[in-house]
């Protein structure tokens, strides 16, 4: 299986909201996600872990503050919450949720 990044983004391109799901394997979901100006998403359910695809900017993950950019990864407990902020126009980042609800265990 094999994602690309340009054909994903104009999946998303024609979409009605700012992810779509390209990919699902047992517990493993694979996203694109790019929010228009502001990130309004809640805490999920499973951990999850993010690729930035591009674009710059600040993530929110609980009560810590990190600058990003393309080629990062980010991770994400279950139940926690996180946001990106002040990101540019052209962030993107590919998301890949796994495990339980609930998450793992550590």
């Amino acid at each position: 299986m094999k994602l690309d990044k340009s054909e994903a983004l104009g999946q998303l391109a024609v979409s009605s909201t700012p992810f779509i799901t390209l990919f699902r394997h047992g517990t493993l979901q694979v996203e694109l996600y790019r929010p228009h100006k502001t990130d309004l998403q809640q805490a999920h359910t499973r951990d999850e872990a993010y690729v930035i695809i591009g674009g710059k900017g600040e993530f929110i993950n609980g009560g810590g503050r990190c600058t990003f950019g393309p080629g990062n990864f980010l991770f994400v407990p279950a139940r926690t919450g996180h946001r990106f902020e002040n990101f540019s126009d052209d962030f993107s980042t590919w998301v890949l949720f796994y495990g339980p609800e609930g998450g793992e265990s550590t």
